[in-house]
């Protein structure tokens, strides 16, 4: 849920622009372009591979991370934000552009290979009741929790990716072109959306129908920057720890069934669904299991050196020392880890450790912040979502073949050495 991230506080500089001064309803009306010669993608191999991307950014103080794609002809450089929490991969797009903040690279300039409204790829993203409106184009609108959106079509166009195997191919895959969005207050200057979730509109879902990768997605991600996978042969699954996807929820990459322990003991809180996105850059927890942890934590605190910082309003809840501090390391004596417990339905537990780095971030005023939040007060009602924060120093896998979620520690910061990504 890319807009989900619904960071309080980002130490970037977003300057959001409105495009396209002086259009008029007119000037609306999209106007397609042809780049280069048409041309078809290699011929592929059925799977046995996968495409390895480095990934850039981090937690704090950027406040989201993301990846470099090429797309079109001749393949131009963009960087998206990769999301698990959603499907649909979409760019800020001159067709032209009624409304578009500012990214790192020009407009994408759309192809004229429109989608149909018949399209299997347009129904996914729509209701059954959907009419269309024009059936030579697909119309989509995506809306995020934090108030933000996306308004465009769909188009056809070629991604340029590398496999592991030293192949490089051009297929040609559907993307949203974006030319119509409104900002939510977790912006970043970034060109687009890559769209990595369940549905059939996904990218890895996509190339899975084309028999380049299996529909498996994985990400490790680093204080600065780490790598994302799309494929089978990046990662070894007998060192991963797995529990079952949920099947009440087949929109997210959600565990079910977990139980929440602070400090090695349980907190009461059991059988919460757990979403797992790549998208929020912080763990978010219903009000009431929020207001259980913070009472935890200030009684753990309680008659240590460590004094609410109320003047810090990186985030909800800052604490300060004697002197400011570096990093997480020199705060995690005080503070307990969180772990969620899955019953993954073979007898056994699978339990996802979540140490004192995985949920407090230092501020640039040098005091230890929670990088977990309300989720209840921005919308996410009972969701329970596990962020970018709680997710570092781990390789995760979503196995969509198998329907199962993995994770191990890891190195994130060392690429996978079959590698050939850009």
């Amino acid at each position: 849920m890319k807009k989900e991230k619904l960071i309080f506080i980002i130490i970037v500089v977003v300057v959001l622009v409105a495009s396209c001064a002086g259009c008029n309803k007119d000037q609306q009306q999209l106007k397609w372009r042809k780049w280069g010669p048409s041309c078809s993608p290699s011929k592929f191999t059925k799977f046995g591979s996968s495409i390895i991307f480095p990934l850039y950014g981090n937690v704090y103080p950027n406040g989201f991370y993301f990846v470099q794609v090429y797309l079109g002809y001749p393949p131009k450089p963009y960087f998206l934000d990769p999301d698990t929490g959603s499907d649909l991969t979409w760019l800020q797009c001159d067709a032209p552009c009624v409304r578009c903040t500012t990214g790192f690279h020009p407009l994408y300039r759309p192809s004229n290979d429109l989608v149909i409204c018949k399209d299997p790829l347009c129904a996914s993203l729509h209701s059954s009741d959907y009419k269309c409106e024009n059936t030579e184009q697909c119309d989509y609108e995506v809306e995020y929790a934090d108030g933000g959106s996306s308004l465009g079509v769909l188009v056809n166009d070629f991604f340029t990716l590398n496999l592991t195997t030293g192949v490089r191919m051009s297929p040609r895959l559907t993307l949203g072109c974006g030319y119509d969005q409104l900002p939510g207050p977790s912006d970043h200057p970034l060109d687009g959306v890559f769209g990595l979730g369940r549905g059939k509109s996904s990218i890895v879902s996509q190339l899975r129908e084309q028999g380049i990768v299996k529909n498996i997605v994985g990400h490790c991600l680093s204080e600065q920057g780490g790598y994302l996978f799309l494929g089978e042969d990046a990662y070894d699954s007998s060192r991963m720890t797995w529990t079952p996807m949920s099947r009440d929820d087949t929109k997210h990459y959600t565990a079910g069934s977990a139980e929440l322990r602070f400090g090695g003991k349980s907190t009461g809180f059991k059988n919460l669904n757990v979403i797992f996105d790549s998208g929020s850059s912080y763990t978010y927890f219903n009000s009431q299991i929020y207001h259980t942890l913070i009472s935890l934590i200030k009684k753990e605190l309680s008659g240590k050196s460590l004094k609410e910082a109320s003047d810090d309003r990186t985030l909800p809840f800052c604490w300060k020392g004697k002197k400011p501090f570096k990093t997480t390391r020199d705060v995690r004596k005080y503070f307990k880890s969180l772990s969620l417990s899955f019953v993954n339905g073979w007898r056994t537990k699978a339990q996802f450790d979540i140490p004192p780095e995985g949920y407090l971030i230092i501020s640039s005023k040098g005091n230890a912040c929670l990088g977990i939040l309300n989720g209840t007060d921005v919308g996410l009602s009972n969701f329970n979502m596990i962020g970018d924060i709680s997710m570092q120093d781990k390789l995760l896998v979503y196995d969509n073949e198998k329907q199962v979620i993995g994770w191990t520690p890891a190195n994130c910061d060392q690429i996978p050495k079959s590698s050939y990504a850009m």
